[in-house]
């Protein structure tokens, strides 16, 4: 499995990645939803784990970005503030799950390892 982080968080998407890594799942992360198109260009990932509120490129737009140059890929939304508003949009954008912060590992494993 190929995991993509992408939070402008830098110590959240580290800790995330090195935890994901010891668990034997592979993953790259990004400080900003530009950075992250920019990788889901070069490669697929099986997931990409991406927060709402970013500055720049936030979630919404990333999630509508991924979709379009890489379909089939599952997408977990963060957020620290979710509103039931925020959770229906991401879903009607192409967002698979939905994981409110702090993030725990084993919740965003059980996540990605949900059919």
């Amino acid at each position: 499995m190929k995991v993509l982080l992408i939070d402008d968080e830098k110590e959240l998407v580290t800790t995330l990645s090195e935890r994901l890594e010891i668990r034997g799942i592979s993953s790259d992360w990004a400080v900003s939803g530009e950075d992250g198109l920019e990788l889901i260009k070069k490669q697929p990932y099986d997931w990409v784990v991406v927060d709402l509120k970013m500055p720049g490129l936030g979630g919404f737009e990333a999630i509508k970005a991924i979709k379009k140059q890489r379909p089939e890929t599952r997408i977990i939304l963060l957020t620290g503030h979710s509103s039931a508003e925020d959770l229906d949009h991401a879903l009607k954008l192409g967002a698979n799950r939905y994981l409110v912060k702090p993030v725990d590992i084993e919740d965003l494993l059980n996540l990605m390892m949900q059919p």
